[in-house]
């Protein structure tokens, strides 16, 4: 895809007012995301009051990341019953509630059960959320508009969640880091939840489906019945992704990039946490600027995808990317100072965003619409397994200080080892894919465009 058409491509989303809706509606809620786990962690994690081990920064992780999990196999169930416009509004507005809750007990300096409860509670409606988004867009964009759309729509939430992150670390910064301040800044994560769910309510109620045929498929049996037969659904939604080896390819790809990226996070966490200062908050500040280098990764990977997937094929360029952040990992890894580790973090962050870009936009060329939400809950259930997965091997084999050369060097071989099964895989299913980037595969779903 030349920069010509992709820049066509992108004005043309950007004129759509259904569009625009959903994509804001996206950034303001990635926007609390960000402020909201910004505080939790300088709360759990970087908390000057106590120290930080390997198993408790996995605690954390699982604690964070475990509710997509547990509440993705069930999440499908709703979206092909429900009105995902309305699936928005309502999480928004429990999220509001819940993360209210998260606000009192920390500034109670609370941090038992309960409060991670909440917690859970608060990150596993966000499952709901982001399920309903990624089911809904192919709703009101065309196939040929897809990587585009995904390019833009997953890498600026992206970018809105590091955003949000970095203004509840400056909110700490500004405010102090004792539970009163914390808490303050969990409340406004609350407040700019309820504004994502103002903005997703100016939506029509049936605009990102399904329809009714579609809902009279999946209610056939009740609700509750469905929620009964959640493995049924799943073993449904598998069979489904069997038959179509390219999406099957694809989850294949993320799990291996999301295991290996939580076994990468969750070192680099305790490296700065631990080894590189004794100073909390210049352990807090050389995260972010991992962080932030991994935005720019970020925002370059939405730039240079789509023409590169357009010209490589979306395979290919998976394979490539994944083998790029093994050399990262080797290169700017295992020396173990911290001005590489922010070079390195600008390599994964545009892997991992590339990847997700591909298989996010495979994912839809390939599910049916009725069976759309069942699988996007299951790609997230893998997303988080395999993050969590990974913090919980490493926890076993890291010091407290994050420093092992040899799981350094397992990463960066674990990222080969990735690419190049990948790749084995796409030569056995076929290896070109361009012209499905190229739209000549027809929507199979109605687009609807002011």
């Amino acid at each position: 895809m030349a920069a010509g058409e992709q820049w066509r491509e992108l004005t043309s989303l950007l004129r759509s007012w259904n569009f625009r809706q959903l994509y804001a509606t996206r950034l303001v809620s990635a926007g609390a995301d960000g402020i909201f786990q910004a505080a939790l962690a300088s709360y759990v994690l970087f908390n000057p009051q106590k120290a930080t081990t390997p198993g408790e920064t996995a605690a954390a992780f699982a604690a964070l990341l475990l509710p997509y999990s547990l509440v993705g196999p069930f999440v499908g169930v709703f979206l092909d019953r429900w009105s995902r416009q309305r699936v928005l509004v309502v999480s928004n507005l429990v999220k509001v509630a819940l993360v209210l809750v998260v606000a009192a007990f920390v500034a109670a300096s609370s941090e038992g059960v309960a409060f991670f409860g909440f917690a859970i509670a608060a990150l596993g409606v966000n499952r709901l959320f982001l399920s309903a988004l990624s089911a809904g867009l192919p709703r009101i964009v065309t196939d040929d508009e897809l990587v585009t759309a995904n390019s833009l729509s997953t890498t600026s939430g992206s970018i809105a969640t590091i955003a949000g992150a970095g203004i509840g670390v400056g909110l700490r910064y500004l405010l102090g880091s004792s539970s009163g301040p914390v808490a303050g800044i969990v409340v406004i994560s609350a407040v700019v939840y309820a504004t994502s769910a103002g903005v997703a309510a100016r939506m029509p109620r049936l605009l990102l489906g399904p329809d009714a045929e579609e809902r009279a498929t999946a209610t056939a049996t009740s609700a509750v019945r469905a929620i009964a037969g959640v493995a049924g659904d799943l073993r449904r939604a598998a069979v489904h992704i069997a038959r179509r080896r390219r999406a099957a390819d694809a989850l294949f790809a993320i799990s291996s990039h999301r295991f290996l990226y939580g076994v990468a996070t969750l070192t680099i966490v305790l490296l700065f946490r631990n080894y590189f200062s004794d100073d909390v908050d210049s352990g807090l500040l050389g995260l972010g600027a991992v962080v932030a280098a991994s935005g720019v990764g970020i925002v370059v990977a939405a730039v240079v995808t789509p023409s590169v997937a357009d010209s490589l094929g979306k395979r290919a360029w998976i394979g490539w990317l994944l083998l790029a952040a093994g050399a990262a990992i080797a290169a700017f890894g295992l020396p173990f100072r911290r001005p590489l580790l922010v070079v390195g973090a600008f390599v994964l962050g545009v892997s991992a965003q590339g990847v997700k870009i591909c298989v996010d936009t495979t994912i839809q060329e390939e599910v049916a619409d009725v069976f759309r939400g069942r699988v996007f809950a299951v790609y997230d259930m893998l997303f988080n397994v395999t993050y969590v997965a990974a913090a919980a091997v490493t926890a076993n084999a890291l010091p407290s200080s994050g420093k092992s050369p040899a799981v350094m060097t397992l990463l960066a071989a674990g990222y080969v080892v990735a690419a190049a099964a990948f790749t084995a895989l796409s030569v056995r299913h076929g290896t070109p894919d361009a012209d499905v980037v190229r739209g000549a595969k027809p929507s199979s779903s109605p687009v609807h465009r002011p």
